[in-house]
């Protein structure tokens, strides 16, 4: 996943979508507006490393499914729509829709000490985000092992960004597995 202070991928290009160059994108962004309101986007194909400016037409989301269909000026065949699947979806990072109290951007937690108790000692540090259905927490424990932990208020209760970390609260023997 690229973040960094100029883009944000928001989606990942995973198939061509007919024959008139619509493609299907799996998104990475809990904003439906991304893929569905017309305006500018980037893709950034693997082998790229400079992305480049496309223009949205349309986009809905396929009925019981996290994926979307998308149509862009500049794709305008099966072909075409074919030599991009992998290319990653960016908006700039000053795109950022504005949130409420209490809310913050997913990509915000990595970089974030994870902490069993409020006062206790971290444990390790988000890593990664993954979706997989449900949104998953990479932590890197202390001792350089990976798990992956549910990101839902249940497990992960408290989030103090400007603190730097949030608390885990895993069911018995989740750390473990």
């Amino acid at each position: 996943m690229i973040c960094n202070e100029a883009w944000m991928t928001v989606g990942k290009i995973v198939a061509a979508q007919g024959l008139h160059g619509e493609v299907r994108v799996k998104p990475l962004s809990d904003f439906p507006e991304r893929f569905t309101h017309p305006g500018k986007r980037w893709l950034q194909k693997k082998e790229k490393i400079v992305p480049f400016k496309v223009e949205l037409l349309s986009g809905r989301q396929l009925p019981g499914k996290a994926i979307f269909v998308i149509r862009f000026a500049e794709i305008n065949d099966r072909t075409e729509a074919e030599a991009h699947v992998g290319a990653n979806l960016l908006v700039h990072s000053s795109d950022r829709p504005k949130l409420g109290q209490n809310e913050f951007h997913l990509l915000d937690l990595v970089g974030l000490e994870a902490r069993l108790n409020v006062n206790g000692p971290l444990i390790g540090k988000v890593v990664n985000l993954v979706n997989g259905g449900n949104d998953l927490l990479e932590i890197e424990l202390l001792g350089g092992r990976k798990v992956l932990i549910p990101f839902v208020k249940e497990i992960v209760p408290v989030v103090k960004l400007k603190e730097g970390w949030l608390l885990v609260t895993p069911p018995p023997g989740l750390l473990e597995l």
